[in-house]
């Protein structure tokens, strides 16, 4: 039976989507002063401190196999640093509210990636007909244009899509070598990992950061870090404890809308009928695969 959302989870639900809708928001600000991987860099690093708190707090064991370690190293890439940077790269060229729809199909692609990978997570036909319903959206919302065409927007677009591949893997390579450990210490290995691995590429690619900020800038990447990093990991197990994973893919839905609405208000960022329509179609797709959808479609036996 499918959990179902009280006022406390659909409140709690809300207030992630607000945070993580709101972070292509914050990062677009940032990004008039910084450079966007320096940006994914801030975000991870200034997440460790409150996370690392609440872990002790709880009173959790660090592990000490350096297996585990090893396996929070590779979760910091393909869940932090890989995303993070193509995500913020992706908004120099594209909008905030068009990065958050690309974004947000990647739980189309999850259910891919699982399906080939997973053996408990096989594709059935309802999670096809999602698939396709839902890459659909996602060419729509590229554009034919861009799809015949290729340009830095383009490839803008494709960096966002490949950020949601590397969550999809990163959501795998987490059932598979991370199953056994706390949540809250899963949290810290992984921003621990992905901060060891940001330090050297930042200093290579952008050189030394700088600290010689504007307020609004340094507000921003402080939101970035503790209530878009360190905060939704904190609301994302509560939800999922309270209301089950089913219910929490809710979230995916609800982010772009957010996105959209705060770049469109504060950023003047243009709003096209392609996107909305492009993020109808990933949202159905979503539905689908969510399975809820299809047992309502379908005549009861």
């Amino acid at each position: 039976m499918t959990p179902k959302i009280d006022l406390t989870s659909a409140i709690l639900l809300a207030l992630l989507a607000l945070i993580w809708g709101g972070s292509f928001f914050l990062a677009a600000v940032a990004m008039q002063e910084v450079p966007p991987i320096t940006i994914a860099l801030f975000r991870v690093v200034g997440a460790l401190p409150a996370l690392a708190l609440f872990v002790w707090f709880k009173g959790v064991t660090l592990p000490r196999s350096a297996k585990i370690w090893g396996a929070y190293l590779v979760m910091g890439a393909l869940n932090n640093a890989i995303p993070f940077s193509l995500i913020f790269w992706g908004q120099t060229q594209i909008t905030s509210g068009l990065a958050s729809i690309l974004n947000g199909a990647t739980g189309v692609t999850g259910v891919i990636v699982a399906g080939l990978l997973l053996r408990d997570e096989r594709l059935t036909p309802p999670k096809l007909i999602g698939v396709t319903i839902g890459f659909s959206g996602v060419a729509l919302t590229i554009g034919l244009d861009a799809l015949r065409s290729f340009d830095i927007r383009s490839l803008a677009q494709l960096a966002v899509l490949l950020a949601g591949l590397s969550y999809s893997l990163a959501g795998v390579w987490a059932k598979l070598r991370l199953a056994g450990q706390a949540p809250e210490m899963n949290a810290l290995g992984m921003l621990m990992g992905s901060s060891l691995l940001m330090m050297p590429t930042v200093l290579w690619l952008d050189g030394p950061p700088s600290f010689a900020l504007m307020p609004s800038t340094w507000a921003a990447l402080v939101a970035l870090a503790v209530l878009c990093t360190s905060m939704p990991y904190l609301l994302y197990f509560n939800i999922l404890k309270r209301a089950g994973s089913g219910n929490l893919m809710l979230v995916t839905l609800l982010i772009p809308p957010i996105a959209i609405g705060l770049g469109v208000a504060f950023l003047n960022e243009p709003l096209q009928a392609t996107a909305l329509m492009g993020f109808t179609l990933i949202a159905l797709g979503l539905a689908i695969i969510d399975g809820r959808l299809w047992k309502v479609l379908r005549p009861n036996r």
